[in-house]
C-alpha cells in the first residue's frame, strides 16, 4: 500500500506490505524507501513490512532547517500510530539507524528489535562535525556533483565498476532529494546524541551489520562498539551499501534476525 499521512503540516510517505510481525525499514541519507524494493516480496511473506520516506527524502516533505533524529523518530511514531502498530522491529541503514536509536530512546516500549546496518550508536566526532559543515557548503555550490561523489564514495573502490549501473540508479533517486532537505539532514546528523548506552542496555534484540571496507565508518570502532554479548554481529566484506554489495548475505542475515524475534 502506497500512502501518506501528515506530520506537523509535512506530508509523509510510507508503504505497508504483508501481515505478521511488524518490521520497519528506515533508509539512509540521500536514499528513500525504494532502496528496499528488492527485498519486499521475500520479507513480506510472513511479516508486515513498513517502509517510510524520512523527512525531506523520497516523497516526504521537508520540515524546517534541521531534521534532528528525534524529529524524524517522532515522524516514524506518527506513521506507526496511524497503522495501529504497537511494537515493531527496526532495520536502519546508516542515518536510518540513527533515527531508529532515537526512536528506541523516545519510545522504548514500542521496540522489539533493532538492527544497525552500516550505522553506529556513537555521535559524530569533532572532525566529522566539521566534515558535515563542509558538505553543507559544498552542496550549496554544486548540488549534483556533491550527490554523485557522495553516493559513489559509499561503495568499496573495487565495487564502483562492478556495480556501476546500480550506482547510477542510486544517484538517480538521490537527485530527487531537495537541497534544503539535504542540509536539514546533515545538520540533524551533526548534532545527534551519543546513544551507545541506549543500544547496549535496551531491552530488545540487537544486531549490527558491519562491513570490513566501509568507507564511512571505521571497522575497528564498530567492532569495539559491538563488544557486548547481547549484540549479534554480522561482518560483511565490502562497503557501506551492504544491501547492494553483499545483497545475498545481507538478506539472509536480516531474515534470520527477524525470524528469531
Amino acid at each position: 500500500m502506497n500512502a501518506f499521512i501528515f506530520f506537523k503540516r509535512a506530508k509523509i510517505h510510507y508503504n505497508d506490505y504483508g501481515k505478521g510481525k511488524a518490521i520497519v525499514l528506515l533508509h539512509g541519507f540521500l536514499e528513500n524507501s525504494t532502496m528496499w524494493n528488492g527485498f519486499i516480496t521475500q520479507w513480506s511473506k510472513n511479516n508486515r513490512i513498513v517502509t517510510i520516506d524520512l523527512l525531506g527524502h523520497g516523497q516526504s516533505d521537508c520540515l524546517g532547517y534541521i531534521h534532528s533524529m528525534e524529529l524524524m523518530a517522532n515522524t516514524v511514531a506518527k506513521v506507526l500510530t496511524h497503522l495501529k502498530i504497537k511494537k515493531a522491529t527496526f532495520i536502519g541503514h546508516s542515518m536510518g539507524g540513527y533515527v531508529a536509536l532515537a526512536f528506541a530512546e523516545l519510545y522504548p516500549s514500542k521496540i522489539k528489535g533493532l538492527c544497525l546496518m552500516n550505522s553506529t550508536s556513537k555521535p559524530d566526532s569533532k572532525d566529522k562535525q566539521k566534515n558535515r559543515d563542509r558538505a553543507i557548503e559544498t552542496v550549496k555550490h554544486n548540488y549534483k556533483t556533491f550527490i554523485r561523489i557522495s553516493i559513489t564514495n559509499l561503495f568499496r573502490p573495487k565495487n564502483r565498476r562492478i556495480f556501476s549501473e546500480k550506482i547510477k540508479l542510486v544517484i538517480h533517486e538521490a537527485l530527487k532529494t531537495p537541497l534544503q532537505s539535504i542540509i536539514a539532514a546533515l545538520e540533524g546528523m551533526k548534532i545527534r546524541k551519543d546513544r551507545q548506552e541506549i543500544f547496549r542496555d535496551g531491552d530488545f534484540k540487537k544486531m549490527m551489520i558491519i562491513s570490513k571496507k566501509d568507507p564511512v565508518l571505521e571497522y575497528q570502532s564498530l567492532i569495539d562498539e559491538a563488544s557486548n554479548n547481547t549484540i549479534k554481529v554480522v561482518e560483511l566484506p565490502d562497503g557501506h551499501m551492504s544491501h547492494i554489495e553483499n545483497k545475498k548475505s545481507f538478506s539472509y542475515n536480516i531474515m534470520h534476525f527477524i525470524e528469531n524475534i
